[in-house]
């Protein structure tokens, strides 16, 4: 073997050294991590990342899916609301969102176009659990910190911040049973078909509702977490099937309270989401039959996320899991101006604080941002 040759052949092992180094990713260090209050790891064995790091400001997207109900506005909103605060502002150089609908390689293209122009950090909402992996390493390659919020990632390999979807589902079937009974007919009103949120909030209603010893008749419809969409869903499901016992939607909530005067049905006990219309109407006609439980899964996810991702940059250790508690109200012990604004009509999610981050934004706050992309 020649000079040249050996010096080749050491360059190309240098090379795959050096590509092995990098495609490691975090390193897995031992916790507690950065401000433990405001990131709490999911469970007693939740791993900690840790990156090298780097010297601020930094830049950093938000890769969005689809936009089109309150919720995802709101969150977009909040994510340029938060990047406008002076404290994480002096960290920013530059700062991104874009929406791409449903498509999932449209999503994986917008991040990997993030990943190869360089920047520090991409927060994902992503459209599919699945399909991530090879992002997932091209980050690591190129040194880019990409978290995860709202919807999950399955994989162990990229952190993420979360609430617990399938205790949504379970505390909302198990509050109906409570008011409805054991047995009688139930409307659930689904999300977004294909994500995680949908599907794991379904399979922990169902897991309680159709355990041993209850015997309900469900009748299931996809209201796209959207007022309009719910509305029709449950216009169309009283035409068919009359009246019912009791309701669970997972978003659009006000839309079908709304379907439900339209057609002068009967109030009955409803879980629903976090949208502040709908806690008005649990106020107003609560004394009318409208037994209504709200849970919030909360738009300030994204300002989590970002606050991690600064975070992390630093040098700063965090779990690859957040938890993010799940604020629930009831018809009962909800407060105006605390966990609703009457004064407000406007649509949008009352449960967007997050006190242990820091994290507390007005309404007028967020109003004046707009729903669009930050270019």
């Amino acid at each position: 073997m020649g000079i040249k040759t050996i010096l080749v052949a050491a360059g190309v092992a240098l090379g795959m050294m050096s590509s092995v180094a990098l495609a490691k990713g975090p390193e897995v260090v031992a916790g507690p991590g950065f401000e433990p209050a405001c990131f709490k790891p999911w469970a007693a064995d939740t791993k900690y990342f840790k990156w090298p790091a780097k010297k601020g400001p930094y830049r950093i997207a938000v890769v969005n899916g689809f936009v089109a109900n309150v919720w995802r506005i709101q969150m977009i909103q909040t994510a340029k609301a938060y990047a406008a605060v002076p404290e994480i502002a002096k960290d920013l150089k530059e700062f991104k969102v874009v929406s791409v609908g449903t498509d999932m390689a449209a999503q994986l293209g917008a991040v990997e176009d993030y990943i190869n122009q360089g920047f520090d950090a991409v927060l994902i909402d992503p459209n599919t659990p699945t399909g991530w992996d090879r992002v997932i390493r091209l980050a690591n390659q190129k040194g880019t910190i990409l978290i995860g919020f709202d919807n999950g990632i399955d994989s162990k390999d990229i952190a993420a911040i979360a609430q617990d979807q399938v205790a949504m589902g379970t505390i909302s079937a198990e509050w109906l049973i409570k008011n409805v009974g054991t047995k009688g007919k139930l409307l659930e009103i689904r999300g977004v078909p294909g994500f995680s949120a949908d599907k794991e909030r379904h399979d922990g209603f169902r897991a309680v509702v159709e355990a041993p010893g209850n015997n309900f008749e469900i009748v299931e419809v996809v209201g796209n977490w959207a007022p309009g969409d719910s509305q029709k869903a449950t216009a169309d499901a009283i035409a068919a099937h009359g009246t019912f016992d009791g309701i669970f939607t997972q978003g659009g909530s006000n839309g079908t309270v709304q379907a439900l005067i339209d057609a002068k049905q009967p109030f009955v006990p409803m879980a629903g989401e976090g949208e502040n219309l709908f806690r008005i109407q649990m106020a107003e006609y609560a004394d009318k039959g409208l037994k209504g439980l709200s849970y919030g899964q909360s738009p300030a996810q994204v300002a989590i996320a970002l606050k991690a991702a600064i975070a992390a940059l630093q040098g700063n250790a965090i779990p690859q899991l957040t938890s993010v508690p799940n604020p629930v109200v009831t018809y009962e012990n909800q407060k105006a101006g605390e966990d609703y604004f009457p004064d407000l009509k406007a649509d949008f999610f009352a449960a967007n604080a997050f006190p242990p981050c820091g994290l507390s934004f007005t309404a007028p706050q967020l109003m004046t941002q707009t729903g669009d992309d930050a270019k």
